[in-house]
């Protein structure tokens, strides 16, 4: 598996490895270090978030408000962000060792294929979001007969499975390999016809790109507009709270994710020219930090924006505290009892009051 640094480097800035297979020259590093410092704390910030408010999240659907179609979509949401950050621990011990990978062959695969999962996931979902708020807007009729929990739960089944399938490709070229004194995990298209390489690469991007980006955006976009008109025909329609939410979310979604959709295009100008090398080793590290730190968003936009969510946790966080106070008063009386003398005959009053 030894290749050309150059080859190598041609396949080499999805998602981390911006710049991982050239030799370290002494000009420019210092850039690259500040880049690699930004990308840890953007990393680390996402952990803490996506970790805490995922795992809220989860939570307030699955087990403190009603069981309903919109928090069936948020849960499997919230799921897909919460396995990712869980992740980015692994991804911030890369950047730190300058890009060395120490996590084996198995780990260097599963890492970039949960990743990819995450992306499918939340793009698809947050498409379903958008199809579910039109439908059940526009067409009450056939939503009051076809539109259940039963049936959202088998739409996420297949949600997932079509993710799982779409980020296969992780699983077949990610590779590791020993280079320039280091260990690194990249995307391995490289092939003893150097053409099949540049059309693996070609059709992996292209893949990414028009499945988890473009589509998506046609066909919320054609939603949105569809709905629009449709409430300015109607007085009836109103969007709600949760439309709103979704609206913010589905935003933040696409604004996180276009600048890394659109280094992965410019990437594929690297196989014929190197003109943009320089703007993708300074734009990929960011475009990818400002694309993961996404998985941390959902929750904070769902607390800012939804009123029902800020009164579930509002609520839950108040039972949770009288539980606890509740829970400290029974202890403490159950001590105090054990710790009180037992009671005295008068004629051993004065001992008792001794003790």
């Amino acid at each position: 598996m030894e290749g050309e640094p150059l080859e190598y480097g041609n396949y080499s800035y999805d998602f981390f490895e911006y710049g991982d297979f050239e030799e370290l020259q002494e000009k420019g590093y210092i850039q690259k270090e500040t880049l690699h410092i930004i990308s840890v704390v953007i990393y680390s910030l996402a952990f803490v978030l996506g970790v805490t408010g995922n795992g809220i999240v989860i939570w307030v659907t699955a087990f403190k408000s009603k069981r309903t179609i919109n928090s069936v979509w948020l849960q499997n949401l919230a799921i897909a962000d919460f396995v990712f950050v869980l992740f980015l621990p692994i991804s911030i011990d890369y950047v730190l060792r300058d890009f060395n990978w120490i996590f084996g062959w198995n780990m260097c695969k599963l890492n970039s294929f949960i990743c990819t999962v995450n992306m499918y996931a939340s793009v698809l979902f947050l498409t379903v979001l958008s199809l579910d708020r039109y439908v059940s807007l526009v067409h009450l009729v056939w939503c009051q007969k076809h539109r259940t929990t039963r049936r959202a739960w088998g739409v996420c089944a297949l949600t997932w499975v079509m993710s799982i399938l779409f980020s296969s490709p992780a699983l077949i070229f990610r590779e590791t390999v020993q280079l320039h004194e280091k260990v690194v995990c990249f995307n391995n298209f490289y092939d003893e016809n150097g053409h099949n390489a540049v059309v693996r690469h070609i059709a992996m991007v292209t893949l990414r790109t028009t499945v988890g980006f473009l589509l998506p955006f046609a066909t919320i976009s054609i939603t949105a507009v569809l709905l629009a008109r449709k409430m300015k025909q109607s007085a009836n329609i109103r969007l709600s709270s949760f439309s709103k939410t979704i609206s913010v979310i589905i935003l933040a979604f696409f604004l996180c994710w276009a600048p890394f959709h659109t280094f992965s295009l410019m990437e594929l100008t690297m196989h014929h020219s190197l003109y943009l090398h320089k703007s993708l080793t300074v734009g990929f590290p960011l475009a990818t930090s400002l694309a993961f730190f996404n998985s941390c968003l959902n929750p904070i936009l769902y607390v800012l924006v939804s009123k029902n969510v800020r009164m579930i946790l509002k609520r839950s966080c108040m039972n949770i505290a009288k539980q606890s106070l509740r829970g400290l008063n029974q202890s403490l009386s159950a001590t105090e009892s054990a710790s009180a003398p037992a009671s005295c005959a008068p004629e051993e009053l004065f001992i008792c009051s001794r003790i």
